[in-house]
C-alpha cells in the first residue's frame, strides 16, 4: 500500500492506494496508515508536522512519469510536480491544463508527449477578496463560503466585488484553455483544490473535476520510483 500526503496551507490531506486505486482518503495526520503503508510520500506547500517529519518529500530530482522543461525546478513547487504528475496517470498520451484552486490559482500544462512546460500562478479567491478589504478603506470583506455566482454586471457593492473577483478569475481561466486549446484541440482541462467547485462549477462543460489529483500524482510517482521506470523522457 502507498500513503500520499498533502500538507497545503489550511489543511493535511492523505489517502491511501492500492496500485492506482485510491481505497481510502481524509484528513489530519494518517497514523494508521503510516505505521502499515509500504511506501509513503509527501508534498508540502505549509509547515510539515512533527509526526510527518520522516516521511520523504516530492522534489524535482525524483524518477518522474513527466519531464519538467522548467528554468528552474528546484522552485518548483512540489504540490505542482504532484498535480501534473496525476494528470498524466489519468491521461498518459493527452495533452492536459491543469487548474489547482487553492490559495494562489495554478496552471499547468503537460504536451501529449509527457513534458511539463510551466504555467502560471494567480493570486486566489479568498486572497483578491482579503486584498480589496485590507488595501480600501470601505470595501467590506466578503464571506468566501457565500461566494457562489459571480454577475457580469454588478449592481451593489458586494456584487461588483464578486464581478471583479469571482467574474474576472474565471474569465481569466476561459481565455487560458481557449488559448491553449489553440496549442493542443484535444486538450484535457483537469480542475482541483478547494475551490474548484466554486470558480469551476461542476457543470462547467469540458472540465474534469479531480478533487484527489495531488494524491494521485504522489501516488503515480511511487509507482514511477518502486518500479524502477526511467524517468519519461
Amino acid at each position: 500500500m502507498n500513503l500520499a500526503i498533502d500538507i497545503g496551507n489550511t489543511a493535511v490531506k492523505w489517502g491511501a492506494f492500492e496500485g492506482r486505486t485510491l481505497v481510502a482518503h481524509g484528513h489530519g495526520i494518517p497514523t494508521e496508515y503510516l505505521a502499515t503503508a509500504g511506501h509513503a510520500l509527501l508534498c508540502a506547500s505549509g509547515e510539515v508536522p512533527a509526526e510527518l517529519a520522516a516521511v520523504p518529500r516530492l522534489c524535482a530530482d525524483m524518477p518522474l512519469p513527466v519531464h519538467l522543461n522548467y528554468k528552474t525546478p528546484s522552485t518548483l513547487g512540489p504540490d505542482r510536480i504532484a498535480a501534473v504528475c496525476g494528470a498524466w496517470s489519468l491521461h498518459p498520451g493527452e495533452a492536459s491544463l491543469v487548474i489547482d484552486c487553492g490559495t494562489c490559482v495554478t496552471l499547468e500544462y503537460i504536451a501529449s508527449d509527457g513534458t511539463y512546460h510551466g504555467g502560471a500562478i494567480m493570486p486566489g479567491l479568498g486572497m483578491n477578496l482579503q486584498a480589496l478589504h485590507t488595501f480600501t478603506a470601505k470595501l467590506p470583506l466578503l464571506d468566501i463560503a457565500t461566494v457562489h455566482k459571480a454577475p457580469l454586471l454588478g449592481r451593489s457593492t458586494e456584487e461588483c466585488i464578486l464581478a471583479g473577483t469571482l467574474g474576472a478569475m474565471q474569465l481569466a481561466l476561459a481565455g487560458y484553455v481557449a488559448s491553449f486549446k489553440g496549442i493542443a484541440p484535444g486538450l484535457r482541462v483537469v480542475v482541483t483544490g478547494g475551490d474548484a467547485e466554486r470558480i469551476v462549477p461542476p457543470a462547467s462543460e469540458g472540465r474534469e473535476h479531480q478533487p484527489h489529483l495531488t494524491l494521485i500524482g504522489l501516488n503515480e510517482v511511487m509507482q514511477n520510483t518502486t518500479t524502477n521506470r526511467p524517468q519519461h523522457k
